[in-house]
């Protein structure tokens, strides 16, 4: 385990320094309309009040709920589903065990609170804000895996603050490197850039500069993957999943050192080649002409001036000839006996 944390902490700085800046990435492209939209205050006003008047509680109860959303004048998305969230809360079961929760800290294990939210007696409404208010939760303390399922399925219609869904569903793919899923959620998350809250904004842009270089097998995605390990091991989950990552992180490592060793072996040859320019250590085949450049001029070497030179007596010349011939293969003989014989006539005409 503390091997882990300190790999990656390694691997985070490499992570961080290698992230592109944001203010790098390009704005989404200009006149595109936007798939979704937010809902006015007055009209989150009007379905609650509506919700409300369909409940089976007394009449004062209704009416000091009611009388939460007497002033919704200037109140932000968000601020209107945490109203929401408390005005079911207040209302009763089952949504007043999830609204109370999340208003806690969540310890490990997690109690599954699924059964509540699915409750057949939770309206659409109500089973649609649970979920968000629920995985938001679960999001923001870092249950990943858990906030995936009460977030999964839900779109933008469903509940007053799309704003907080789709961000919420990007953090939870960007966490657990669903690339592609994530990209698409920011890029339909921007599409109403200009109307969200600026924390989301920015937050969604530095999400989308760090994830959409991420490469499959890189130092990038390892670096990601020992973290989450690691934050795993911190809510003390050590299961078949945890040891499958370790075992993925690892058989990763190893495929990438493997790769650098390779790449080092190559470029040691490479410069060895280099170094050693067109010379080459081994001797020419038998009777392969050779590709010279050269002229062919060389210079004269001082042999004396004495005549005869090269008509050597018949056995000294046979004894010349096994010498140099005895490393040669049989057939140059013959070559080298003319060519001593050459040089002897030519020995004999000049002295003449």
């Amino acid at each position: 385990m503390a091997r882990f944390r300190i790999i990656t902490l390694l691997f985070g700085l490499v992570v961080l320094a290698a992230a592109p800046p944001a203010s790098s990435l390009e704005p989404n492209e200009l006149g595109k309309r936007a798939t979704w939209s937010v809902p006015s205050a007055e009209e989150t006003q009007q379905l609650v009040i509506q919700w409300l008047s369909g409940l089976p509680l007394e009449q004062a109860t209704k009416d000091e709920l009611s009388g939460l959303w007497s002033d919704v004048a200037d109140t932000t998305p968000e601020a209107l589903l945490d109203r929401f969230a408390e005005t079911m809360g207040r209302a009763g079961q089952p949504a007043q065990t999830i609204v109370e929760m999340c208003r806690s800290t969540p310890t490990s294990p997690l109690v599954d609170q699924s059964e509540f939210i699915d409750s057949a007696n939770v309206t659409p409404l109500v089973r649609h804000h649970l979920r968000l208010i629920y995985g938001r939760w679960l999001a923001q303390h870092e249950f990943y895996d858990e906030a995936k399922a009460p977030l999964s399925g839900l779109a933008p219609q469903d509940v007053i603050d799309p704003s907080s869904l789709l961000f919420y569903q990007a953090v939870v793919q960007h966490r657990l490197l669903e690339k592609d899923a994530c990209i698409a959620t920011l890029a339909k998350l921007l599409e109403n850039e200009a109307t969200l809250p600026k924390r989301y904004a920015k937050v969604a842009r530095l999400m989308e500069a760090d994830i959409r270089p991420l490469k499959t097998d890189s130092l990038n995605e390892i670096a990601r993957m020992m973290e989450d390990i690691e934050r795993r091991l911190r809510f003390s989950r050590a299961g078949t999943r945890v040891r499958k990552q370790e075992d993925d992180v690892i058989a990763k490592l190893d495929k990438m050192i493997e790769e650098k060793e390779k790449q080092q072996q190559q470029q040691q040859q490479s410069a060895a080649a280099g170094q050693g320019g067109s010379r080459s250590t081994a001797p020419a085949d038998d009777s392969m002409p050779l590709g010279g450049r050269g002229a062919g001029d060389v210079d004269q070497k001082k042999i004396g001036t004495k005549s005869g030179w090269g008509n050597l007596p018949p056995k000294q010349r046979q004894e010349a000839l096994q010498q140099i011939s005895k490393d040669l293969p049989a057939h140059f003989r013959d070559v080298i006996e003319e060519y001593l014989e050459r040089l002897a006539q030519e020995s004999g005409s000049q002295s003449r």
